[in-house]
């Protein structure tokens, strides 16, 4: 459905958010979850848990804080019935929603918490999302008919080449490791996945509303993550359980339940190669956090992969600024085709 695919200014039919208001939510969120690999590798560190742990204790604890937001909104002023998004008709269709977002964000978040324990902050995150643009952008020209335009391929190729760089110039410190690499792979095969089935599902008509998107996928990680977590070990084992604590309530609170409210919020309004450039933003602030707080090498490789990034970022923002209106005839075009 073309006419659901905003590409200017104007709020979405969906949601009533301005295309350039979703890109700042986006970007924001980006920011925030910069900090989440430090984040984790401290909790890590000082109270012995594991990637798969830690994810059931983000998850969990971003679920109970929804879960109070929603209890707030709803003895508030009830202000969304005028711009609801509409429901999937049918019990198969609303539990296919929910899973895929559910599980692809699972795996998104264990295999990152994997790449960083594995192969640190920097060349984790970088990977993970270096490697989100390039599957995007596969998986929306093969089963979406999306085009990228001039902008689009730039920053894609941008991405790639960054990727390339960090890959293949490892100097034989041992900052690259391929285990680390491997699941930062798989981390951007779940970004990807959750990034397109929420772009279909807003072609079809079928988005759901963003903080519910959220509290349902919340539920799934969750439950999948309880039986693992216990078996990797569950509680903490440290004398530092202060500082657990409260590196765990920011990493639920902050990179979690407000990042992934103000992404999903932005993901409806945005194309999906858009959004997962932009959240590029994400190995930048994570490499600086690395190297300027936390003592972590930066390779050559390492950073010159790194600016290739922010420059396909910025390549993509002043597409975004040029082109809105250039894009809309061929996105129509490309949405009958």
């Amino acid at each position: 459905m073309p006419e659901n695919l905003p590409h200017s200014d104007a709020p979405s039919a969906v949601t009533g958010i301005p295309v350039g208001r979703g890109l700042l939510y986006v970007a924001l969120a980006a920011a925030s979850w910069g900090t989440t690999g430090a984040t984790a590798d401290l909790v890590m560190e000082a109270g012995g848990l594991g990637p798969v742990a830690l994810t059931f204790w983000r998850t969990a604890g971003g679920l109970l804080l929804l879960l109070a937001v929603r209890a707030l909104r709803r003895r508030g002023p009830a202000r969304t019935a005028r711009r609801a998004p509409r429901a999937d008709g049918t019990l198969p269709r609303g539990a296919a929603r929910i899973l895929v977002t559910g599980l692809g964000l699972t795996v998104f978040q264990v295999a990152y918490f994997g790449a960083v324990d594995g192969t640190g902050i920097a060349v984790g995150t970088v990977v993970t999302l270096g490697a989100a643009p390039v599957l995007v952008a596969i998986g929306g020209r093969l089963f979406m008919g999306e085009r990228l335009g001039g902008g689009g391929v730039l920053a894609v190729a941008g991405a790639f080449t960054g990727l390339s760089v960090l890959m293949l110039g490892n100097d034989g410190t041992g900052a690259v490791r391929p285990v680390g690499v491997a699941l930062a792979l798989l981390s951007a095969a779940g970004y990807a996945v959750v990034t397109l089935y929420a772009r279909s599902l807003e072609h079809q008509g079928r988005a759901a509303d963003p903080f519910t998107t959220t509290v349902s996928s919340f539920v799934v990680g969750t439950v999948a993550l309880l039986p693992f977590a216990a078996a990797e070990g569950l509680w903490p084992r440290t004398r530092e359980l202060g500082r657990v604590l409260w590196l765990t309530g920011y990493l639920v609170t902050v990179p979690t339940a407000l990042a992934y409210g103000l992404f999903f919020a932005g993901l409806v309004v945005v194309r999906a190669t858009t959004v997962s450039v932009i959240t590029l933003l994400e190995p930048v602030t994570a490499a600086a956090i690395a190297v300027l707080l936390l003592g972590e090498r930066l390779t050559a490789a390492t950073a010159a992969g790194t600016a290739v990034l922010l420059c396909a970022v910025g390549a993509l923002a002043v597409a975004e600024t040029r082109g809105r209106g250039a894009r809309t005839a061929a996105v129509v075009a490309a949405g009958e085709g």
